[in-house]
């Protein structure tokens, strides 16, 4: 696939514009191995899991009681009849039921044969040998769980693209498969680019400051299942930025960079980019994130996209769950669906300029009429980083929308939400 029509350098697009191009980027090829379940958490299916056996692979019972015969239960009269014997899990009945006649059976037993029914044990009463059903305590076919009736042998059971959970691998598990066909972990190298940055454990000079990116990169790639890969800081020399985005291009299969995206004497991205591949678009109707490039990288392997974020902390945040994460997403062989978003109401009034999608910061809490109110965490800065780590998540704001009224409904998206 060609990569998308560049975009002039002072083109702003809106949101949905940059992901309407992002969307059209090739994706890269990621073969498929078997993995064994236990580091299978958080990675992509490569093929469908199908169910090699019906699940339940047997009638059994929903809960503990008798199981019966629904033939013998009276309508509207009371029922009686011999317990003949029991059932537990893994110890089915063995024999054949006698007419008028029950089995006392605990839940997840196999149904005696014949029996299509269970008396729930608080339901009835069991003396001398007989079981006791009053009129009305149950239906004929009640609180039994049906052979195949969660999964059907043959049927798939996880289809290809799904980003595994626990639950998942339970399933799994529950259909004796160890191994998963999984996707290729997908290789995304990042730096942060900038003269005034310095490492944890270096001394802060006069005007330097600690990166705090390539930490909050690191995590967020890596909760998403991606494998990280640190490329480290750079300077604000062309040379060394164009050294460090070939060797990304050559290691990984994206390379996303932090800082010098802007159109300052001394942000190189741009140029290099230009230099080095193709450039879709450079600005975003964002806010924070405005300053946000991307493209693709040309090497001796082929090509890699580049993404170029602003340098601003949160700005990096926003940008990477906003637009980012769906790319990865889609890149590992997943269908990532909308943001988790709910709805809340704005706790104060709010600033807001039509033309630009903003996201804010924001804490949650429930009122007592049920409904959720959201709160701003105060200053919006983009560098302020503090107020993320207090933030239960962000305010969205749309394209068009202007200041927002105390107790005017907003969307609220929940940073719990995004894998």
């Amino acid at each position: 696939m060609p990569p998308p029509s560049p975009r002039s350098d002072d083109a702003l697009l809106s949101v949905e514009q940059a992901r309407e191009l992002l969307l059209q980027l090739p994706a890269p090829h990621l073969e498929t191995r078997l993995v064994p379940l236990h580091e299978a958490l958080q990675r992509v299916l490569g093929a469908d899991v199908v169910a090699p056996f019906d699940v339940p692979a047997h009638d059994n019972a929903a809960m503990d009681g008798y199981a019966l015969r629904g033939a013998d239960l009276l309508e509207g009269a009371p029922a009686r009849l011999r317990v003949a014997g029991r059932a537990l899990a893994g110890h089915a009945f063995v024999g054949e039921l006698p007419a008028q006649a029950c089995v006392r059976i605990m839940t997840g037993a196999v149904m005696p044969p014949g029996c299509d029914t269970v008396v729930p044990q608080e339901l009835c009463r069991e003396s001398g040998g007989e079981l006791h059903i009053p009129p009305g305590a149950v239906r004929a076919g009640d609180h039994v769980r049906r052979r195949g009736e969660d999964l059907a042998a043959g049927r798939p059971a996880l289809h290809e693209g799904r980003v595994l959970h626990a639950a998942d691998l339970g399933l799994a598990a529950s259909l004796g498969i160890g191994e998963l066909p999984l996707r290729r972990r997908l290789k995304v190298a990042f730096l942060s680019s900038g003269d005034e940055l310095r490492s944890i454990g270096q001394p802060l000079d006069a005007g330097c400051i600690y990166d705090s990116n390539r930490h909050t990169l690191w995590a967020m790639l890596a909760r998403l299942g991606c494998e990280p890969l640190d490329l480290g800081l750079v300077p604000d020399q062309p040379d060394l930025l164009e050294a460090a985005l070939r060797r990304g291009c050559e290691q990984a299969d994206v390379v996303i960079s932090s800082g010098g995206v802007g159109v300052g004497d001394a942000d190189h991205l741009g140029r290099t980019m230009a230099r080095l591949g193709d450039v879709s678009f450079r600005q975003v109707a964002l806010r924070p994130g405005r300053p946000l490039a991307c493209g693709l990288l040309r090497c001796e392997r082929g090509h890699t996209v580049l993404l170029g974020l602003p340098g601003n902390p949160v700005a990096v945040m926003v940008a990477f769950y906003v637009l980012v994460r769906e790319l990865l997403l889609r890149f590992m062989g997943a269908s990532p669906g909308a943001l988790p978003t709910l709805r809340a109401v704005a706790a104060q009034a709010l600033r807001k300029r039509p033309g630009r999608t903003e996201y804010q910061r924001a804490t949650l809490r429930r009122l007592p009429d049920g409904r959720w109110e959201a709160a701003s965490t105060g200053n919006q800065g983009s560098g302020v980083l503090h107020s993320m780590s207090q933030a239960d998540g962000l305010l969205v704001l749309e394209h068009e929308r202007g200041n927002v009224a105390a107790g005017e409904a907003v969307d609220f998206l929940p940073f719990d939400g995004l894998a």
